[in-house]
Formats: structure tokens, C-alpha cells, sequence
């Protein structure tokens, strides 16, 4: 394959943890706001992130084999 389906991994992996940990921060402000819509919006963004990051997974993986 490319190393262009490795750049796009890498970059799929970076920017999925980054929305993991930024739907964590909204989903506790949430909860100690008490705010469920700003809880369940971060959730949201944490499995939106967590889909993302393992698609950067299995394209850095399918560039490997």
C-alpha cells in the first residue's frame, strides 16, 4: 500500500483521541454541573472519537500487512 493510508491512520487515531478526551471533559462538566445535555453531548463526542480512532487503527494495520 502507501504510506499516504499511514498518514491518514495516524491522523484518524490523533484526532479521535482528541474528541475522546474532549467528550470526557464535556461529559463531566455535565455531570457536576448538572447539565445531562452537556453529558450526553460528550458522550456522544467520546464514541464519535473511540470510532474514529479505531478506524485509524485498521487503516495503519491494512498499510502494514
Amino acid at each position: 500500500m502507501s504510506d499516504d493510508l499511514t498518514k491518514d491512520g495516524l491522523k484518524n487515531q490523533g484526532e479521535g483521541i482528541s474528541d475522546q478526551i474532549k467528550g470526557r471533559v464535556r461529559n463531566v462538566v455535565g455531570g457536576i454541573t448538572g447539565d445531562t445535555s452537556e453529558q450526553i453531548k460528550g458522550k456522544a463526542q467520546e464514541l464519535k472519537g473511540k470510532a474514529q480512532r479505531k478506524i485509524g487503527e485498521k487503516q495503519v494495520d491494512a498499510d502494514n500487512e
